[in-house]
């Protein structure tokens, strides 16, 4: 349960400790008078305002401590068994320094107002053993509340741990994977994309037609690399080495143009922070549709647009290339896992020749419901 709401445990103390006070104040069968109904509205007000002791410890421990000198003014003699619970809570809560100066008060208020009834007027050696058990039974409830939270405290604390341990396990796994592959498969790749490219060269230095197959290796070749690449990235991606996102959006720009591209950024829109999936997988678009212009489409100019929206973000890069509206796109590795994450994130995915030619990629995530 929350700590700022009410349950029924937290009304059926408050109505339980109401009770309890009411029924011993009562028990005196003393003829009504209007400060008895004074004292027993106390009784009863002092029991029920433990119903916001979550939610307003302090509070309820002033007005706990004032119901409590109010009834023993009016001649009630009943221990403060609802500001002890409120003592109790409020410790709990970690408000030690206002419980300990509202008990101090509440210390010296009791006996008073013991006095001003008429209540206990025995001797001096009854109010300093009275003052010592009331001591004693605030002791108690202050101890049980620090008590209790200090097992809380323990409890987060080794739960926070567990998840530390666990993520720095999920870690080392996923280090003990990346450096797995990158010995087992890094090697073999290489080689077959090396192999491949000296023989389409060594093909086309002699003037000799390079086999269809021999370039559907090559390019295999290339593109299993690149994409193991991306994937020990992603493996070896942790705190220390946070995943890329829009904020290296600018940088994927600056870089096609040094390549020669005529890469130009657009950026539309209030900037909100977005779920760190959806932040990745725009930076993946960008970077997918980037490399796809500058391999494929023989274009010179690209333009990236990143449109803020209240419940969406809108990823569009658009190119001048050779495709046209007649073209029917052969969806690649990279267009794949494009549509792969955007529908992973709820999201739509539009990659089509534009009707003045070119190509366009627009992705839409959802920025709400990640």
């Amino acid at each position: 349960m929350g700590r700022g709401r009410v349950g029924v445990s937290d009304w059926a103390i408050a109505v339980g400790v109401a009770a309890i006070l009411l029924a011993t104040g009562l028990s005196g069968h003393r003829p009504a008078t209007g400060v008895d109904v004074l004292g027993s509205a106390l009784l009863a007000a002092g029991g029920l305002a433990l119903l916001a002791r979550r939610r307003a410890p302090v509070a309820v421990l002033a007005v706990t401590g004032l119901c409590a000198v109010g009834y023993q003014a009016a001649g009630f003699d009943v221990p403060a068994v609802a500001y002890l619970v409120a003592v109790y809570a409020a410790v709990r809560e970690g408000r030690r320094t206002a419980t300990v100066v509202v008990s101090v008060l509440m210390l010296a208020a009791l006996p008073l107002a013991a006095m001003a009834s008429g209540l206990h007027d025995t001797g001096e050696a009854f109010a300093r053993a009275r003052g010592a058990l009331e001591l004693a039974w605030l002791i108690a409830a202050g101890a049980a509340g620090e008590a209790l939270r200090q097992a809380e405290r323990r409890a987060d604390e080794a739960e926070r741990t567990r998840e530390e341990t666990a993520r720095r396990r999920a870690n080392e796994e996923r280090l003990h994977i990346a450096r797995e592959l990158h010995d087992s498969l890094t090697h073999q790749i290489s080689v077959i994309k090396v192999q491949a490219e000296v023989a389409v060269h060594l093909a086309q230095k002699r003037g000799e037609q390079v086999p269809e197959a021999l370039l559907a290796i090559r390019e295999a070749g290339r593109e299993a690399a690149r994409e193991l690449r991306a994937t020990l990235e992603a493996l070896r991606d942790d705190d220390k080495n946070p995943p890329r996102g829009l904020d290296q959006v600018p940088e994927l720009v600056r870089r096609a143009r040094t390549a020669g591209l005529d890469a130009k950024l657009t950026i539309e829109g209030h900037r909100n922070d977005v779920p760190s999936a959806v932040d990745r997988t725009a930076y993946r678009i960008v970077q997918e549709s980037l490399t796809n212009v500058a391999r494929h489409a023989a274009a010179a100019t690209a333009w990236v647009r990143i449109d803020y929206r209240p419940d969406a973000l809108v990823i569009r890069v658009d190119d001048d290339g050779t495709a046209t509206s007649d073209t029917t796109p052969v969806p690649g590795v990279g267009l794949l896992g494009m549509r792969e994450r955007v529908t992973a994130l709820g999201g739509r995915l539009r990659a089509a020749p534009r009707r003045e030619g070119g190509f366009t990629v627009q992705a839409e995530l959802p920025v709400d419901a990640s």
